[in-house]
C-alpha cells in the first residue's frame, strides 16, 4: 500500500486555503473605487473634489433618470429626474469614502437646501448620494444619522440615499469648467470659495 504523509497533506491544504482568503480579501475591497454625488450645479462640486488627495478622477454628468434625457437642455427643465452630479474614482489607500462624505457635506454644498443650492433651483440641483454598494449606503446612511444626532447643521439635512441605476457623462463644456473658467462671475462667487473653504477646512485632504 501506498504511504501518504499526513503532515504534507496537512501543509498543502492549509497552504491552499491561506491563499484562497488572500485572494477573497484582494478581490472584497478593490484599491480603486467610485463614488457619485449631487449637490448642486456640477461646476463647483467637480472642482472640489478634483482638488481632495486621493481622488484619481472627477466626471461631471447626471444621474436619477433615463438615457435618453441625459441631456442639459431636458435635464434643466427639471421633469427629468436626472440631478447635476459628479462621478469621484479615488484610491482607498489615501482616502476614504467617509472622508469624501465629509467633503460632501461641508465643503461642496448645503445639505440642507431642498431642491437648490445657491442661486439656482430645481430637483436637478438636488442633493443627493447614489451609492454603488451596500458598503457605502450603510456608511453614507450612519454618517447623516450622526450628522443629525450631533445637530451639525441647524436645519435638517435633506440629503437623498438612493442606488446608482447610471451615470451619464454631461456634454464636453461642462467638464473641468472652474479650472478652464476660473473668472467667469458665477464660478468666483459661488465656487471658488469652496476651494478656500477646502483648503482651510481640510489641509491635509487638500492638493
Amino acid at each position: 500500500m501506498l504511504s501518504i504523509n499526513s503532515n504534507l497533506i496537512i501543509g498543502s491544504s492549509l497552504f491552499l486555503l491561506l491563499g484562497l482568503a488572500g485572494l477573497t480579501s484582494v478581490r472584497a475591497e478593490p484599491v480603486e473605487q467610485t463614488a457619485v454625488f449631487a449637490g448642486g450645479c456640477f461646476w463647483g462640486v467637480d472642482a472640489v473634489f478634483k482638488h481632495v488627495k486621493g481622488v484619481t478622477d472627477v466626471v461631471s454628468g447626471y444621474a436619477g433618470g433615463d438615457a435618453d434625457t441625459a441631456h442639459y437642455d431636458d435635464v434643466s427643465t427639471g421633469r427629468t429626474g436626472h440631478a447635476e452630479s459628479v462621478r469621484v474614482n479615488f484610491n482607498l489607500q489615501q482616502v476614504s469614502y467617509q472622508q469624501l462624505l465629509q467633503v460632501f457635506f461641508y465643503v461642496a454644498h448645503d445639505p440642507t437646501e431642498l431642491n437648490r443650492q445657491g442661486p439656482d433651483t430645481g430637483s436637478q440641483y438636488r442633493s443627493a448620494i447614489f451609492y454603488t454598494s451596500t458598503e457605502q449606503m450603510n456608511i453614507a446612511q450612519s454618517y447623516i444619522q450622526r450628522l443629525t444626532a450631533t445637530h451639525a447643521f441647524s436645519s435638517p439635512i435633506v440629503t437623498q440615499v438612493v442606488p446608482l441605476k447610471q451615470f451619464y457623462p454631461a456634454e464636453d463644456y461642462h467638464q473641468n469648467y472652474l479650472a478652464l473658467h476660473p473668472f467667469q462671475p458665477y464660478i468666483v462667487f459661488n465656487d471658488q470659495p469652496k476651494l478656500s473653504h477646502l483648503h482651510r477646512q481640510f489641509p491635509a485632504l487638500y492638493q
